[in-house]
């Protein structure tokens, strides 16, 4: 199995929560009823908002050691 650091297993969390959130989102805007707005904003939104916070944090946690 291949080694992953703990920065790129967050990368890899936060892009799947981002696409998982765009694709929800992209099924509600067709499927066009009151429920999908509430799905739409819920689940989408929550799983953009998630993917965006953690790479932020696994940005700003990475630690730069000068040479």
């Amino acid at each position: 199995m291949l080694s992953t650091s703990l920065s790129e297993r967050r990368l890899r969390f936060a892009g799947i929560c981002l696409a998982t959130g765009l694709l929800i989102e992209a099924l509600c805007l067709i499927w066009a009823t009151p429920i999908a707005f509430i799905i739409f904003v819920a689940i989408g939104g929550l799983l953009i908002f998630i993917g965006l916070v953690v790479y932020l944090y696994s940005q700003a946690g990475t630690a730069v050691v000068p040479d």
